[in-house]
C-alpha cells in the first residue's frame, strides 16, 4: 500500500470504530465525484485499489481517473493497473512460485545479503490439492432380492462381500477407508515436494500454505480463506484476488472480486 506521504488521495482517509477499536479506510463517497455513484460495485472495488495504492509511481491518479471514467471507456482498450489483495494458488501451479522465491534466497545469501528478505510482496495462499490419486475406490455394495429365497444377491462388487461400513452412504463397502488409503499414497509419492512446501510454509512470510487433505482450493477460498475485508495494520480494504485457475470466479458468490 502506498506510504502516507506518497499518497495524493490522503484526505479521503476516515476512521471508523468497530468494536471499540479505531480502524482507517479510504471514503470514497468523499471524493464528491458524481461519476463514482454510477459505477458498478465491482468497479469501485476497482477504484478503491488505485487510490489506496496510489504513489505517483505504479499507481498514477490519471489511473484513479480512467475507472473514475469507466462509463465512457468501457467500450475502448484502456489500461488500468490492479494490485490486489492476495493471489490464491495451487501446488501445481505454487510449486514453481515457492522453488523461485528458494532460488532468489540462494542467490542473495551468495552475493552476502539477507536471504530473508525475499518474500512474496503480494500475500499468497497455497492450497495443496492437485496431489492426490484414486488409487482405491469406494464400491458400494448393492443388494438384490434372491429369486431362490434367503438372503439377497449381493451385485456390482469389486471386492470380497466385508462388515466395513461406507461413512458417507452407510452402506456395506469393500473399502470403507478408500480415501485415508488414498491420502497415504499421496504423501508416500509426493514426500520431496511436501518436504519443500514445509519448509517454504515455515521460511516464507507473507505466504500461507494450506496441507493436503484439507480440500480442493476452491472450496477453502470460499469456507476458510476469504476474508471480505481486509485489515492490513488497522486499514481497512476490500478483499480482491487473482487466481490460477479458471474457478478461481466463484469467490464472486461472496461479493469478493477476483479472476
Amino acid at each position: 500500500m502506498a506510504t502516507t506521504t506518497e499518497n495524493p488521495f490522503q484526505r479521503l482517509v476516515q476512521t471508523a470504530n468497530i468494536g471499540g477499536k479505531d480502524y482507517k479506510f479510504f471514503n470514497l463517497s468523499a471524493l464528491n465525484d458524481p461519476r463514482y455513484q454510477k459505477l458498478p460495485y465491482s468497479i469501485r472495488v476497482l477504484l478503491e485499489s488505485a487510490i489506496r495504492n496510489c504513489d505517483d509511481f505504479q499507481v498514477l491518479p490519471k489511473d484513479v481517473e480512467h475507472i473514475l471514467d469507466w462509463e465512457k471507456n468501457q467500450t475502448k482498450n484502456v489500461e488500468i493497473p490492479f494490485k490486489p489483495a492476495r493471489v490464491i494458488l495451487q501446488d501445481f501451479t505454487g510449486v514453481p512460485a515457492v522453488v523461485d522465491f528458494a532460488a532468489m534466497r540462494d542467490a542473495v545469501k551468495r552475493l552476502g545479503g539477507d536471504p530473508q528478505k525475499i518474500n512474496p510482496v503480494c500475500p499468497a495462499d497455497l492450497v495443496i490439492d492437485h496431489s492426490i490419486q484414486v488409487d482405491v475406490s469406494r464400491s458400494t455394495l448393492r443388494f438384490s432380492p434372491n429369486p431362490g429365497g434367503g438372503q439377497p444377491k449381493c451385485l456390482n462388487c469389486e471386492g470380497p462381500c466385508s462388515d466395513k461400513i461406507c461413512p458417507f452412504h452407510g452402506h456395506k463397502t469393500s473399502s470403507a477407508d478408500a480415501l485415508e488409503q488414498n491420502q497415504e499414497l499421496e504423501f508416500t509419492r509426493n514426500k520431496e515436494r511436501f518436504v519443500f512446501l514445509k519448509w517454504g510454509a515455515r521460511a516464507l512470510k507473507n505466504m500461507l500454505i494450506v496441507p493436503p487433505g484439507s480440500g480442493i482450493v476452491h472450496q477453502v477460498n470460499l469456507e476458510f480463506l476469504a476474508r471480505v475485508v481486509f485489515n492490513d495494520n488497522g486499514t481497512l480494504y476490500p478483499d480482491s484476488l487473482v487466481g490460477t485457475d479458471s474457478h478461481t470466479t466463484m469467490i464472486n458468490g461472496l461479493g469478493v472480486v477476483g479472476w
